[in-house]
This record gives C-alpha cells, structure tokens and sequence, in this order.
C-alpha cells in the first residue's frame, strides 16, 4: 500500500513524462502570464503573485532546453516547495497523481552527466512507459534563488 510520500505528481513536457513528489507540489493552477522582470536568465518567465508571496515562474522547455511552445489550454503552473520557498514551474500539462514503489527508482543512467543529471532522482516505469523523476530542490541553485527573490520583489513593486 502506498502512502502520500509514496504518490507523483505526473506531467508532461511534449511527448516526455515527468514527475514530481506529491509532497513537493503546493498547488497546480491554470497558467497565467506572469510579471516579466529584466535580466533574467531565459528559463525565468517572470514572477507571479501567490498567496500574497512573490514566486519565480521557470518554464522547464526551457530549463531543459527543450523547444519552447506557446502556452496551450492544458498548459499547467505547479507551485512546487524548495527548500521552504514557492517556485512556479510550467508544464504542458499534468496528467495525474500516480503511486509509485520508492524501491523500483532507476539511477539515472551514467550518460546524463553535469546540468541535466543534477535535477534527476531518477527514472520511474510507470505502466508502459519511463517517467522522469526530478530533484524539485536542484531545479534551482540557492543562488539563483535570492537573486529571483530579489528581483520579484523589486518588479511587483514597480509593476
């Protein structure tokens, strides 16, 4: 039997499956446009106005250097918690909250080095196919973090 720490939340990026710890995902919302602020790198939409919270807004195309499509009807913002702060991530859509055996993670194979290695846990067979399981912590570094917070701040405050 599965227990809610035992649960992903699942999406898809293209044709690609991903998923996340249902215990990281606060909420998932309709995509909406966010703040653009200036000087961020490329993956940084903007930031969006949460609970009354300033949040960064990464489009994971992006992220993942996958090629970027214009938001779509299913396009989805999952409010993820990293390390105590919301980030908003946006997916092409999500498709469900699936248990999973913690036991059956797959490493990542040893071809994903560097950058695209750090944001994995590891790989998931999940029915008939191979799902993606990030590392929602590693999506962004800690720098990378205060400098988001910062900006946010300063955008919707001159918004």
């Amino acid at each position: 039997m599965s227990t809610l720490s035992d649960k992903l939340v699942t999406f898809r990026l293209g044709d690609d499956h991903f998923a996340a710890d249902v215990h990281a995902v606060e909420r998932v919302l309709r995509y909406a446009a966010p703040t653009s602020v200036p000087d961020m790198p490329e993956y940084i939409e903007g930031v969006m106005d949460y609970l009354g919270r300033v949040v960064p807004l990464v489009n994971l195309r992006r992220r993942f250097e996958l090629p970027v499509m214009p938001p779509g009807p299913e396009t989805r913002t999952l409010i993820l918690n990293v390390s105590g702060e919301w980030i908003g991530v946006v997916v092409d859509s999500v498709t469900e909250v699936a248990p999973f055996d913690p036991a059956r993670v797959a490493p990542p194979p040893k071809l994903f080095r560097g950058l695209a290695a750090e944001y994995l846990k590891g790989i998931v067979r999940h029915g008939d196919r191979l799902v993606i399981y990030l590392d929602v912590e590693q999506l962004l570094s800690t720098t990378e973090r205060i400098a988001l917070q910062r900006s946010g701040t300063e955008a919707l405050a001159n918004g």
